[in-house]
């Protein structure tokens, strides 16, 4: 059982807190023992899971190498408020060629990690299979993973700059603006790519001028705007008709 804070594993495990380190190894961390028992049912390669006894005595971890930790140690590494006692390292997953069939969404700057992982959540749940994030929050940091409620197993998620990803994608383009037409009155009979901007600023010139078609959700009351997570999720199923 590891009992330093100082143990080598430990350190590294806690060095996966910053996006620098996860994309230079290419790994990220889930935590919870719904989560981690997630992660290994999922496909995705787990390279080593730690825990306390507890934790470790929830998980199904196979033949997967496990390390236990003390309830302090745990603590240490936990990015959680209400620690479960276990979590799992994965190496980050490479997709090939992008289907260009069925609706997607694009994340244009979306910064807030709670809101990218609902809208991976939402995104699961709604079937849409793409996720491209330019600019934004990483969909692997502990929070956005959290938030994702286990879709980021189940979407597969791109990551690059507005140009790259935007050339990647063969469909039409959706952007949410109040100047457009209601979302609820919109027809369309091709699959597309949903575009959710940045909470503070919105949708970016570069991908206005990629847009297709132009909808906006109506608000009643003064309101001008609604939650990233909520209007993507609006506009996810709405779009899917």
């Amino acid at each position: 059982m590891i009992t330093s804070r100082q143990n080598p594993l430990i350190k590294y495990i806690k060095s996966l807190a910053d996006k620098k380190v996860r994309d230079e190894l290419g790994v990220f961390t889930v935590e919870g023992v719904k989560s981690v028992n997630e992660s290994i049912a999922s496909g995705f390669n787990v390279s080593k899971i730690v825990g306390t006894e507890s934790g470790l005595s929830q998980v199904n971890f196979g033949t997967i190498p496990t390390e236990t930790v003390s309830d302090d140690v745990f603590k240490c590494i936990s990015t959680d408020v209400s620690p479960q006692g276990v979590l799992a390292v994965l190496d980050k997953p490479v997709y090939g060629e992008i289907s260009q069939s069925g609706n997607c969404i694009f994340l244009d700057g979306v910064s807030d990690p709670a809101n990218v992982g609902a809208i991976i959540r939402t995104a699961a749940a709604s079937g849409y299979l793409n996720v491209f994030i330019a600019n934004g929050a990483d969909a692997f940091s502990p929070k956005s993973v959290r938030a994702s409620m286990g879709g980021i197993f189940r979407v597969r998620i791109y990551t690059g700059s507005n140009e790259i990803l935007s050339n990647m994608i063969k469909m039409p383009f959706v952007i949410a603006d109040m100047n457009g037409e209601n979302v609820f009155d919109f027809k369309v009979n091709e699959s597309v790519c949903i575009v959710i901007g940045n909470e503070a600023n919105g949708v970016s010139e570069f991908m206005r001028n990629k847009a297709t078609y132009t909808v906006k959700i109506p608000m009643e009351n003064g309101m001008e705007s609604l939650n990233a997570g909520v209007a993507a999720g609006i506009l996810m199923y709405q779009l899917k008709k």
